[in-house]
């Protein structure tokens, strides 16, 4: 995606959501959930957001509980960024973390220790 306005709403998006979702939401599920990132659509009309938990076994409850708190995020975000319509949320789990952890032990079980 370029560096243009669907970018920059996205990387808004992105900080407000993690904002509300530190300050208003109490659910526990959400305490260890942290957002990697946003993808916007061309109209602005969707957005897709990835999170990340700390446990891999925490992440499906996590999503559940995120896509069920959608309707109150996207109405929180109406208020924090003023556009003519607010982009609907969609949640996923984003497993590059995880797999960046693997990669990074797979090298270092090969290279020799010193």
């Amino acid at each position: 995606m370029s560096r243009g306005r669907p970018q920059k709403v996205a990387d808004q998006i992105q900080r407000d959501l993690a904002e509300v979702i530190r300050r208003e939401l109490q659910d526990p599920r959400f305490a260890l959930v942290t957002l990697t990132s946003v993808d916007a659509s061309p109209d602005l009309s969707h957005a897709i957001v990835y999170f990340t938990c700390l446990e891999r076994a925490q992440a499906e409850a996590a999503g559940k509980a995120l896509q069920r708190a959608a309707g109150f995020l996207r109405s929180s975000l109406a208020k924090r960024i003023k556009m003519y319509t607010t982009p609907a949320l969609r949640f996923k789990y984003d497993e590059s973390v995880e797999r960046g952890a693997h990669l990074s032990q797979l090298i270092d079980s090969v290279l020799p220790k010193r």
